[in-house]
């Protein structure tokens, strides 16, 4: 994990941890579940959290107007809150039934009690966020969970259809995943009370950030090592997600990608055949196309950055965000 995602870890998990609890203890245990605290039974656990990218941007982001990075740390509390509201619903909607190499929240608990855990860190994050008097922050807040939802219903749209362009998977993208991350870019300037300038380039710079993340994860979804990503092998070609690497493939006008359209459309789940989608998605020329659509997005983040012209530290923190964005396994 990069030096700053660390330091972030370390201002942001007890906060996060105070503020999950203020909730009634049963859903709290729920939660502390989900978030890698503790087992099933409620007892403490060694930490098995997610990558922190967004509480680790809010910082970064007041850090890099200027401020304190501890001025943004209702942000970047909500933001992870906000993530992990998706995440709970996201399970449910999509019938996954491991994170992180266990049972989701919904296998282990029932689907009411994801729901319900899921409203819970919403309607939380919210509270935290509103309690720092900074009514842009929440609108900015409110604004990303719109997409974001905005982006899921794209996203369950997608199987239904027989054809989806790449440009309309681009645009799932950048709501579900990319909304969320330029918030929390977006919200470290207005918590650090950044100029207006400021905050638009740390939104661009948050933007094509989170499209770079959820390009990384549509490979991973196809290609990631179940052992490091905590998913079942290439699950997103098992739930036959219109992911962004598959839609080009589909939409390659290539004999590979009409035999790919052929398999999605059968009900066979076999390693083999889902090995046999990754390797005609690959043959496309989808997964390379990928990976350079994911660099553009990196580097266009680094221009924002260098428009910006944050303090050196604050800069090589951020640039070491977004590579790690890029080049992670997990």
């Amino acid at each position: 994990m990069p030096q700053p995602i660390a330091a972030a870890n370390r201002l942001v998990t007890p906060a996060l941890r105070q503020a999950v609890d203020e909730l009634d203890p049963a859903i709290g245990a729920v939660i502390g579940y989900h978030l890698g605290w503790n087992d099933a039974q409620g007892r403490p656990i060694q930490p098995q959290g997610g990558k922190a990218v967004r509480p680790s941007l809010a910082l970064l982001s007041a850090e890099a107007v200027g401020a304190r990075p501890q001025v943004a740390l209702p942000g970047a509390v909500a933001v992870e809150l906000v993530h992990n509201f998706s995440l709970l619903h996201d399970d449910v909607m999509d019938g996954d039934e491991q994170r992180r190499n266990r049972p989701t929240v919904w296998r282990q608990f029932g689907v009411p009690a994801a729901i319900l855990a899921g409203d819970a860190l919403l309607v939380l994050a919210m509270d935290v966020l509103g309690r720092a008097g900074v009514p842009a922050a929440s609108r900015c807040l409110a604004e990303a969970v719109q997409s974001l939802i905005s982006g899921q219903c794209l996203d369950l749209a997608f199987p239904r259809r027989q054809t989806v362009a790449v440009e309309e998977c681009m645009t799932m993208a950048a709501r579900k995943t990319g909304a969320l991350i330029r918030c929390a870019a977006r919200l470290g300037g207005l918590l650090g009370h950044a100029r207006p300038d400021q905050v638009e380039l740390l939104g661009r710079y948050g933007a094509h950030l989170g499209l770079a993340f959820q390009l990384v994860d549509d490979l991973l979804g196809i290609r990631g090592e179940p052992a490091v990503t905590g998913k079942p092998v290439m699950a997103d070609l098992r739930e036959r997600k219109k992911s962004v690497p598959v839609t080009v493939a589909l939409n390659s006008g290539k004999d590979a990608g009409r035999a790919l359209a052929r398999l999605y459309a059968e009900d066979d789940d076999s390693e083999e055949c889902l090995r046999a989608m990754a390797a005609l998605i690959d043959v496309t020329g989808a997964l390379a196309w990928t990976e350079r659509q994911a660099r553009h997005h990196v580097r266009s983040a680094e221009h924002c950055l260098g428009r910006l012209a944050p303090a050196p530290q604050a800069h090589a923190a951020l640039y070491q965000l977004a590579h790690f964005v890029t080049g992670r396994n997990r």
